[in-house]
């Protein structure tokens, strides 16, 4: 059973920067494409960015094109965001998920997902 573990949140202040990180367990990574997504409070989750299984694919979403990088290490089973020139409007939570589909940012797609880790971007 696959399981993924997110980290590397935290408070910073606008105009830094964050590098998360999305570890699997009980299964391959390369198995599976991987998305990140957020939740800010009252909001719904949205996609933020997605990587195909060996990398030859990535999506962004149009607000943090330029500024978050998407990228994955299969032999360390983990895949990472990058995430520069953050803004207040960047503050969700934010979740790794799993897919055996195609690299896509909707969440129905995805049927493994991490716990979350907390990015709040405030001066």
């Amino acid at each position: 059973q696959l399981q993924l573990v997110e980290s590397g949140g935290g408070l910073v202040q606008p105009g830094g920067s964050l590098r998360l990180s999305c570890a699997a367990s009980g299964s391959s990574l390369g198995d599976y494409g991987i998305g990140w997504f957020r939740q800010a409070p009252g909001k719904e989750r949205e996609g933020v960015s997605c990587i195909s299984r060996t990398a030859g694919s990535k999506n962004y979403q149009a607000s943090v094109k330029g500024r978050f990088t998407i990228s994955r290490d299969n032999t360390k089973n983990t895949v990472y965001l990058q995430m520069n020139s953050l803004q207040p409007e960047d503050t969700a939570v934010y979740f790794c998920g799993a897919t055996s589909g195609l690299c896509v940012l909707w969440t129905h797609e995805y049927g493994h997902w991490g716990q979350g880790t907390q990015v709040t971007v405030a001066s």
